[in-house]
């Protein structure tokens, strides 16, 4: 099981997507405003599927419902009822429909997993830490319930705390790429970058389709100064995901930091037409545009290195699934008297 240390490390108290990146170069506390803070992932962990079948359009009723929901907890909530505000984005009435529903159903371990779920989308994290550890009481050996209180935890900054839940959900199910994307984020919190990247990698052997993993490797790369490396996986994740403006803002990172100034104006531009009021996407172009390529830089083929990347992670998945279908149960005998 992964462990948590007993000391904590002083710079652990800031998630590494928050925080800036120091370069020796001169002009690298001007580009530090270029990078998007974007070493998070798409929490599909707190994806719900519906379990009163299709999602309606009209809200449910609420026995007791008040037209206020901030000054009474309605009586008698159904699940239905709850969920259903939960799915509008109506994140504090589900807090207090899912509280209802709690205290009327304390056994039911999914109803406290939507109450910490509401919380956290809603901004109290504590409650959200205290509504996922019900949680886990009751059903101790849910991935998803481990994964989103590690994403919780990370953003209260206990990456230590993190690191336990996180590993736990790993020994419980080592093929799920999310739960090392997310091991990924949690050791990038602790200053363990070069074991982050190695997750990442993981995750994508897994899931070569696998998007905010190649951000986030990309995004550590670029951090240690590993420009070149962390091309590939930028323009992978740009391909994948051409609608998510923080990703082509990295590539444009990677490609300026390689002095490739052309292709970094034309991904800059890319987040730009996604989002206009992308600030730092924006910044990043007025840097850079009219600038020339050195006439030593080769010529950047972007897709090219996009095509290579998937390349190597098909690869991967592969090995990964030659080795263990070569580990059988029947391969493995007993000792001999």
């Amino acid at each position: 099981m992964y462990r948590a240390p007993r000391s904590r490390i002083a710079e652990i108290n800031r998630p590494v997507d928050r925080s800036p990146i120091v370069f020796a170069a001169a002009g690298a506390i001007v580009l530090m405003t270029a990078f998007a803070c974007a070493m998070h992932d798409d929490k599909k962990g707190d994806t719900v599927v519906a379990t009163t079948g299709q999602p309606t359009t009209t809200q449910p009723a609420v026995a007791g419902e008040v037209t206020d929901p901030g000054h009474a907890v309605p009586q008698n909530v159904s699940f239905e009822a709850a969920e259903w505000a939960y799915k509008a984005r109506r994140y504090r009435e589900a807090v207090e429909l899912f509280d209802g529903y709690t205290q009327q159903h304390s056994k039911n371990a999914f109803g406290h997993y939507m109450l910490g779920l509401s919380a956290w989308k809603s901004g109290d994290l504590d409650r959200a830490i205290v509504s996922f550890e019900r949680s886990l009481e009751l059903d101790p050996r849910n991935v998803k319930t481990l994964l989103n209180l590690g994403r919780v935890l990370l953003d209260k900054g206990r990456p230590d705390d993190a690191l336990v839940r996180v590993g736990a959900a790993i020994e419980i199910d080592s093929g799920l790429a999310e739960s090392h994307r997310m091991m990924g984020r949690v050791q990038s919190a602790r200053g363990q970058r070069d074991s982050a990247v190695t997750s990442y990698r993981v995750a994508l052997s897994l899931d070569p389709s696998d998007s905010w993993s190649m951000n986030n490797l990309g995004l550590l790369l670029i951090e240690q100064g590993r420009y070149p490396e962390a091309l590939p996986a930028l323009a992978r994740a740009v391909e994948l995901r051409p609608d998510a403006p923080a990703f082509a803002n990295n590539l444009g990172v990677a490609l300026e930091r390689t002095g490739h100034f052309t292709a970094a104006t034309e991904a800059y531009r890319a987040a730009l037409a996604v989002d206009s009021t992308y600030t730092k996407a924006s910044r990043s172009l007025a840097r850079v545009e009219g600038k020339s390529d050195d006439s030593t830089t080769t010529v950047v083929d972007v897709s090219a290195l996009a095509a290579e990347f998937n390349q190597e992670l098909q690869v991967a998945r592969q090995t990964r699934l030659m080795a263990k279908a070569a580990v059988k149960p029947d391969s493995v005998r007993p000792p001999e008297r």
